[in-house]
């Protein structure tokens, strides 16, 4: 059995602000340009990831190949300029200080893309949490093409009870490699790297928690690793390997970079590692109707759900048996009412905000219970993927900023 996830030749930037260099996603305030403005003028012309990527805010502006014309300029002039350190056969372990204060710890390392696929229900050893929108694809595949560089943003995560492979991580830790400030509020990190005999030891955990989770699930179904943020960009990258391994021979096929991608490994187990449930408010659909369907799927001491009105509050209890997921059963419900009545729905984060939004008229609000963390890898074998906007991983500034970086090419 071969590890899917593996050490990768990871490029750092030598003396230069790091401060500067990591930037948050670019799915990230999406709505908020002012955020993006920001960290424009702060960075400036100083070597940046900002300056390789296109925030999402800033689709809607144009001018989208005079970008991707530029992006790939910066990294050819990076390149040239030789800012980059390479860690070949490298992971690097990290810690993040969160906003609130709280620790986060990762493992960067690279993926092998053959063990990745998107497509519900694939089998894969390393699959998707929610359905991938075909519409994302085209347009980052478009920046990866003719890129030399590639920076991930993707979170990919391990159902580690034992915390095993992190603890094996931190064991070894060498040479620290970056310790600072993130912009715009983004707490604090520090990695550092792990090689030589920390690899193969760090391997082995790896190889141990593999076989351990894939032997507790059903034969012909296992899964290793659940992609929580960033699926898109992963999914990008796949799309793009498939692209070019019609022009590559069996043996380019094993090792070209394109095949593998880079990406942080958390455990969910991390207590710094919250899934925040997020809620539903719908509109033009009778109480009535909601009730009776949702009645049909409900047992005692099953889901609760909250349902509000601006003429009160009850509470529906969902049938455990249905799922591991109360969102999996609540979702199609929702999907069908709204469909057959023609109204509306929206995906709300808090549920102070959802009761406010409810006493709107024709409204109702439902605030979903908490979802376990050892609930999203039975969710996504019996499910395929997880309902779209199952939870969230923390906030917009708690989302991984670009840092480590590897060849395309």
């Amino acid at each position: 059995m071969h590890n899917c996830f593996h050490a990768g030749d990871i490029l750092l930037p030598q003396k230069i602000s790091m401060k500067k260099w990591a930037c948050v996603a670019c799915d990230q305030f999406s709505s908020q340009p002012k955020y993006w403005d920001r960290v424009a003028a702060f960075v400036g012309e100083d070597p940046s990831t900002y300056h390789m990527i296109i925030p999402e805010a800033y689709l809607r502006q144009g001018e989208t190949d005079a970008r991707l014309q530029k992006i790939h300029h910066t990294m050819d002039r990076y390149l040239s300029e030789g800012i980059f350190r390479t860690y070949r056969r490298s992971f690097i372990y990290l810690e993040r200080i969160m906003p609130d204060r709280s620790l986060r710890h990762g493992l960067m390392g690279q993926v092998d893309l053959e063990d990745y696929d998107y497509t519900p229900g694939s089998g894969s050893r390393i699959r998707a949490t929610e359905g991938t929108v075909q519409d994302r694809i085209p347009p980052r595949m478009r920046l990866l093409r003719g890129a030399r560089l590639e920076f991930p943003h993707v979170l990919m995560l391990c159902d580690d009870r034992k915390d095993a492979i992190m603890t094996a991580a931190q064991s070894v830790r060498g040479e620290k490699v970056y310790d600072f400030d993130l912009m715009e509020d983004g707490g604090h990190i520090t990695g550092w790297l792990i090689s030589g005999l920390g690899v193969s030891i760090v391997n082995t955990a790896v190889s141990d928690y593999i076989s351990a989770v894939e032997t507790s699930q059903e034969p012909g179904n296992a899964m290793s690793f659940a992609v929580g943020d960033g699926n898109h960009s992963l999914a990008s990258a796949k799309a793009c390997l498939e692209e070019i391994k019609p022009t590559l021979s069996e043996e380019e096929r094993l090792t070209h970079p394109a095949r593998y991608a880079l990406v942080e490994l958390e455990n969910i187990h991390d207590p710094a590692i919250e899934f925040e449930p997020i809620h539903r408010i719908v509109s033009g659909v009778p109480m009535e109707a909601l009730t009776k369907r949702l009645n049909a799927c409900s047992a005692k001491d099953g889901y609760p759900i909250h349902l509000i009105t601006s003429a009160g509050e009850e509470t529906i209890c969902l049938d455990r048996s249905l799922s591991p997921l109360a969102i999996a059963i609540l979702q199609p419900v929702l999907d069908e009412l709204v469909e057959e009545y023609g109204g509306t729905m929206d995906y709300i984060h808090g549920a102070d905000a959802v009761r406010t939004l409810a006493m709107e008229t024709g409204s109702i609000g439902l605030i979903l219970p908490g979802m376990e963390k050892s609930s999203l890898f039975p969710g996504v074998l019996h499910g395929g993927v997880l309902p779209r906007k199952t939870f969230s991983m923390g906030t917009a500034r708690e989302k991984r900023y670009y840092l480590e970086g590897k060849m395309r090419q």
